[in-house]
């Protein structure tokens, strides 16, 4: 500290004592405000996430794994985060491979993308797609490192809500494919989904508006429409949003019955598993 800087120290402190000055903000926080953090009993697990796919969702799971974790823990608390974010214009490309039977280079993508967080100290993957998670099985077994599935974290949460046949809208690959029903259906639930058209059309707003951040009115209407569609002619007694791009266009407060947001279920069993519950 410099002697100017030490006499200012002093001048402030004078006036203080002397009923002239208030101390500064910091000094005058609120009691709960200066409370000691909560004690942790072991240390907090790192949450390695693969994003990017697209970064609209993945900056969404960032905001609320911190948000969860702050709520749990109160204070100043943050979750601790690795994330390695895919550049998705390249990866789109190989998507579309994959579509058409070569999944070599996705396959590649992922997978380095799950060494680079295990090398850097993650202690188990979180995907931020639902459509990804169709390949979690192999990165766990190709990378050695633990992966938090959204379709398992999904169905207990169905289970819990008590509803029995459920509507699932995502990318057509995870509408058509089993890798999501299946994980669904093994827990004694029923699965709805869109007819061809419908799925079509999902697939187009997925890819064409929400990964770019466009959110329109017609495409929420029109979400809307298929879903009422599920609940009269399927029976659907709750809707998983299960593209984490979904809940950037549809709430609950959208829809009469339970929906299911995929990104804040993911991270909701995240944050309890990296507090080792």
């Amino acid at each position: 500290m410099s002697g100017m800087q030490y006499l200012g120290v002093l001048l402030w402190a004078s006036m203080v004592l002397s009923g002239c000055a208030t101390p500064p903000a910091a000094v005058m926080r609120p009691a709960a405000d200066r409370e000691a953090a909560i004690t942790i009993t072991q240390p907090i697990k790192t949450i390695g996430i693969i994003g990017g796919v697209s970064w609209v969702s993945s900056a969404e799971y960032y905001r609320l794994l911190n948000e969860i974790i702050r709520d749990r823990l109160g204070g100043l608390h943050s979750a601790q985060i690795l994330m390695f974010s895919i550049e998705f214009g390249e990866f789109s490309k190989q998507e579309r491979l994959s579509t058409q039977g070569d999944w070599v280079p996705l396959r590649a993508t992922l997978l380095d993308a799950a060494q680079r967080l295990k090398r850097g100290g993650a202690d188990f993957i979180i995907i931020a797609s639902n459509t990804l998670n169709s390949q979690a099985d192999l990165i766990e077994k190709e990378v050695g490192i633990p992966i938090l599935n959204i379709a398992d974290a999904t169905a207990a949460a169905v289970q819990a809500k008590g509803v029995h046949t459920v509507a699932l809208l995502g990318t057509k690959y995870t509408m058509e494919q089993p890798f999501y029903r299946g994980r669904l259906e093994r827990r004694g639930l029923k699965v709805v989904t869109p007819n061809l058209q419908e799925r079509d059309y999902i697939n187009t707003v997925i890819f064409d508006e929400l990964c770019r951040g466009q959110i329109e009115p017609a495409a929420r209407r029109r979400f809307l429409q298929i879903i009422e569609r599920l609940i009269k002619e399927e029976g659907a007694a709750g809707v998983i949003l299960g593209c984490t791009e979904i809940p950037l266009l549809l709430q609950q407060k959208d829809v009469a019955m339970p929906v299911f947001d995929t990104t804040a279920i993911h991270t909701a069993a995240a944050i309890e598993k990296c507090l080792g519950k």
